[in-house]
């Protein structure tokens, strides 16, 4: 018995609810107007880093896509940044050091490089190098080659 009443306060708060959530999807259809966006990386032209290092990208609100296109040899000198990087390598290999330690990472493997963290890339091979940066490169925004990737 003590169930059944219950049961019978709850239901009017459950139909409440569910009105509420479809109410709530059927506004957000409403003004919500962002569409996806579709990009095709053989469209994008290849920005020029170095005669061994070239790169693409792409970007939404918060986070950013990169295409590197290593040359065997390439070095991306140690540095670091605020943002998170997921770096996954697609054709190659590269040796990444970072604090004392070294990673080799071969086609199909995918390396996490929290924020802040020191890290030097050297392509072993020539090497597809797709990165996932969150939040977005401010720093790459003003087409300027960065510091650490500029001849000295």
């Amino acid at each position: 018995m003590k169930r059944l009443f219950i049961l019978l306060l709850l239901m009017p708060m459950m139909v409440f609810a569910e009105d509420n959530m479809q109410k709530a999807a059927a506004t957000i259809s409403e003004h919500y107007s962002a569409l996806p966006i579709q990009y095709d990386f053989d469209g994008i032209k290849k920005e020029k880093i170095s005669d061994k290092i070239f790169r693409q990208y792409v970007m939404g609100s918060k986070s950013m896509l990169v295409k590197w296109t290593l040359k065997k040899g390439a070095i991306i000198p140690l540095h670091f940044h605020a943002n998170e990087q997921i770096t996954w390598i697609t054709q190659g290999s590269v040796k990444v050091l970072s604090q004392g330690k070294t990673f080799i990472v071969k086609a199909g493997g995918v390396l996490i490089l929290p924020p802040y963290v020191p890290h030097q890339f050297e392509a072993l091979e020539d090497t597809i190098d797709i990165d996932v940066f969150t939040p977005v490169r401010a720093d790459w925004l003003t087409g300027e080659v960065p510091g650490y990737l500029q001849k000295k």
